[in-house]
């Protein structure tokens, strides 16, 4: 073999050997997969260790399908009136999801006891880390404008139109929740359901209240009616016991001994019934033209 072919057999060797070189060390270079993170659903929320002691409840309240048919979802403003149950679900979910939670809690004019609730409420759910920065609003009777006009995307109450109608400003309260819903914006009202066949009470004292009269309050507020959800019914609930709705569980109130309501009463067919039969409606404020 001469110089010549042994120099071109050198390059070629020392160009095989580059290449794989250059390839291992692209092969070295690979960067990982990158993680995707999973969704920060609702249904994890509700499935949180969080709400290991209202779980039990789920059954009678359906959080899921009542906050997917209210229009709750990320990047929204959701408030929630004279709030408690839902909270360990909307605070994180909305946090977590670049939305804001508002709970419109007791208004500064209200008793002792509803600024007590406001205070442990704020203790409870003051870790950012897990709730997100909770924004406030405040609601009661003659208590002022409950939040900024237009602030709002979804507002939401549950089992509350007839502590308004018992303290005569239910017409108030919609007034005050369409002045600061956005225009599109979504009302939805989960309420203790008085057959029409029935007599209703203006001031709502067996806690349960017509769908046609929530639907009259809100129509007279500008409302337009979207629809209603049978997701919270309940066909066992007669809606006529002895002390109200309040006769059935949770609060299961047992009447006076000796009371005309104390006789006959079997405490544990009112148990078996569950919880109350619900009414579930979605209003929107109409958008604006």
């Amino acid at each position: 073999m001469n110089f010549k072919s042994l120099a071109i057999k050198s390059l070629l060797l020392l160009s095989v050997s580059m290449m794989g070189a250059c390839q291992s060390k692209t092969e070295t270079q690979t960067p990982a997969p990158i993680e995707v993170e999973a969704p920060k659903t609702l249904q994890s929320f509700i499935e949180s260790p969080l709400r290991d002691a209202e779980k039990a409840r789920d059954q009678f309240r359906h959080p899921l399908e009542t906050l997917e048919f209210f229009e709750v979802g990320p990047g929204k403003n959701v408030a929630e009136v004279w709030p408690g149950w839902y909270t360990n679900i909307l605070a994180p979910y909305m946090a977590a999801n670049d939305g804001t939670y508002t709970a419109i809690l007791y208004s500064e004019n209200m008793s002792e006891r509803a600024l007590a609730r406001n205070a442990a409420f704020k203790e409870k759910f003051a870790d950012t880390d897990t709730y997100g920065t909770i924004e406030y609003g405040a609601f009661g009777k003659d208590g002022g404008a409950i939040l900024a006009p237009d602030s709002v995307d979804v507002i939401l109450t549950f089992r509350n139109v007839h502590n308004w109608m018992g303290g005569g400003y239910v017409e108030q309260a919609f007034a005050e929740f369409y002045a600061a819903l956005k225009p599109g914006g979504i009302l939805g009202v989960v309420e203790h359901r008085l057959p029409e066949s029935a007599l209703q009470d203006p001031r709502g004292a067996t806690g349960y209240v017509q769908e046609s009269y929530m639907k009259a309050l809100a129509k007279e507020a500008g409302f337009e009616f979207v629809e209603s959800s049978e997701i919270n019914a309940n066909p066992r609930d007669t809606a006529d016991h002895p002390m109200g709705v309040w006769t059935l569980p949770p609060r299961s109130a047992i009447p006076d001994e000796g009371s005309p309501e104390a006789v006959g009463f079997d405490a544990e067919l009112y148990k078996n019934i569950g919880e109350s039969d619900r009414a579930t409606l979605k209003f929107r404020k109409p958008a604006a033209e």
